[in-house]
């Protein structure tokens, strides 16, 4: 264990939603626990410490945030900001000597990405990006059932990711780094990434119509986008910001698997062309923290890095150029000129 702990400190930084999810799974883990927060927000502060039993030692603000590195209780920074924040608080954190998990997209650029893992590198911490569907039992099925090719040989594979009436920084191009794309399309890269087990050697991407020009001024509202993958496979993808969307389809060749929804919090469904899966549903986020804090107690990988953050990152970034140019982009090609 470490420090001989049986259970490793987590602090928070930034209590927006997705902090309140953490926070919840944090009382169902088994390896971590809630130790700390990061805010500018008083009120913020003060609900939080009543209602976790925080110590006054373990809130901090972002000015004194660098003086974390002094506190035994915290062991893991868990980075739960506006997308653009992520580079400079992993950074730091790093720069404290803790361990550190960030929120996904990893970061803005795949230039903030090299940043950030040289940094914990050198600092000689583990970090991971928060993907969570990495511990969820169907997803995993779905990965198990492709790389087996219990079906046959993969075909084409479908994904969408879409949410409705997003709202603040998710709109703000400087602070989102763009759309729905990097807020929840991420999910279908990663899941075609994940099934085939490659990396896509082209992409073509198409912007959607802004039905609110004025919302979506800085950002796209929807797109579509296909990935080409070796061996003639293709995922059809698609994300937006104004409809709902939630499943993950792969069809092979002797039959079919999917999920409906594929990437929710909770509720997950399966189904294949011989029936429906029947799975435990879990906590996600409990589990994919605690996988975290047994990797850095085993000393070991974690299975969810940030090269792999940065990979999705270097292939969103394909998508987007494609969307703007209106080209098919060969992503080692691209990535070679940038």
């Amino acid at each position: 264990m470490e420090n001989g702990k049986d259970k490793l400190g987590i602090a928070l930084v930034g209590l927006g939603s997705y902090s309140e999810e953490l926070a919840s799974a944090l009382q169902e883990t088994k390896h971590c626990r809630l130790a700390g927060i990061v805010t500018a927000t008083e009120a913020k502060k003060e609900k939080w410490k009543e209602k976790y039993e925080l110590p006054d030692k373990n809130i901090y603000d972002y000015n004194n945030f660098d003086s974390i590195k002094d506190n035994k209780a915290i062991d893991i920074i868990y980075v739960v900001l506006p997308n653009s924040m992520h580079a400079e608080y992993v950074i730091r954190a790093a720069a404290a000597g803790k361990h550190v998990i960030c929120e996904k997209p990893m970061a803005v650029t795949v230039e903030e990405c090299d940043r950030m893992i040289e940094a914990c590198k050198n600092a000689g911490v583990l970090w991971s990006v928060g993907y969570r569907l990495h511990f969820e039992p169907y997803n995993l099925e779905m990965i198990k059932l492709a790389r087996q090719k219990t079906y046959g040989e993969l075909k084409t594979i479908e994904a969408a990711h879409s949410l409705g009436n997003p709202k603040g920084w998710r709109l703000e191009k400087e602070l989102a780094g763009g759309g729905p794309l990097m807020d929840v399309g991420i999910y279908c890269v990663q899941a075609a990434r994940n099934i085939t087990g490659m990396e896509p050697l082209a992409v073509e991407a198409f912007e959607g119509r802004k039905k609110d020009k004025e919302k979506f001024r800085t950002v796209e509202e929807s797109l579509t986008w296909r990935m080409e993958f070796p061996n003639g496979i293709i995922a059809d993808c698609s994300s937006s910001y104004s409809k709902s969307e939630n499943y993950l389809r792969v069809e092979a060749g002797s039959g079919w698997f999917e999920l409906s929804p594929a990437y929710s919090y909770s509720g997950i469904k399966g189904e294949t062309s011989d029936g429906k899966m029947d799975l435990p549903q879990v906590n996600q986020q409990a589990n994919q923290m605690d996988d975290f804090a047994l990797a850095i107690m085993n000393q070991r990988p974690s299975p969810v890095p940030g090269e792999m953050g940065r990979q999705d990152l270097k292939i969103m970034q394909a998508i987007y150029r494609s969307m703007e140019s209106g080209q098919r982009i060969e992503i080692e090609r691209e990535l070679a000129l940038h």
